[in-house]
């Protein structure tokens, strides 16, 4: 995966905590932690969009519908 420089602002005690995570060698380096930071964090707004998304389904239709397509297929369904 290609990579791409910023410059970013940071408070400086947030800094003070990434450097001594760096120090500890939790991470490699100060570049490394905010990648994984900021994937981390788009991550978890992935997961919450998808779950304000599912939220919204209407359990009893989505349960109905797939009941109409398993028995629409079951006969094609190997003998046990």
């Amino acid at each position: 995966m290609s990579t791409a420089k910023v410059a970013i602002t940071i408070e400086e005690g947030l800094l003070g905590k990434l450097d001594r995570l760096v120090k500890a060698q939790v991470f490699p380096n100060r570049s490394r932690a905010i990648q994984e930071a900021v994937s981390d964090k788009l991550a978890r707004l992935d997961r919450r969009r998808l779950a304000q998304e599912c939220s919204k389904l209407d359990k009893s239709f989505e349960q109905a519908m797939a009941e109409e397509g398993l028995n629409s297929e079951i006969e094609l369904w190997p003998a046990y």
